[in-house]
């Protein structure tokens, strides 16, 4: 989708901090991070949010996640994965994309 700054992201028109790729998915830090480790994962196919999305996807971008969370160290200290879905749900970008965030406490609620 030209319009949607994640493809232009994976297409290469805009810089990433890039973490992780492969055939379907593309990892990358969050220009804004909530915490010290913020990292997108999005399928290369646009898909609108999780409500579109094939299980099959979704599992590997978890898969993924959970691989990143280990390179990074965050397996014995714990991580939260989110996928926001909505514009009420916090969803910001039309494009299906997993949070991983790590490297400090996180409470419940953020904020």
């Amino acid at each position: 989708m030209e319009n949607c700054i994640f493809c232009r992201i994976i297409a290469g028109e805009i810089p990433s901090g890039k973490v992780y790729e492969d055939d379907t998915i593309f990892a990358f830090k969050d220009i804004q991070p909530q915490a010290p480790i913020h990292i997108l994962i999005i399928p290369k196919l646009h898909c609108s949010s999780v409500l579109d999305a094939e299980p099959v996807t979704v599992a590997h971008m978890i898969s993924v996640a959970n691989g990143l969370a280990k390179d990074m160290g965050l397996d014995d200290k714990g991580f939260r994965l989110v996928i926001n879905t909505g514009k009420d749900g916090g969803q910001s970008v039309g494009h299906l994309h997993l949070h991983l965030l790590g490297g400090r406490s996180l409470q419940w609620p953020p904020g």
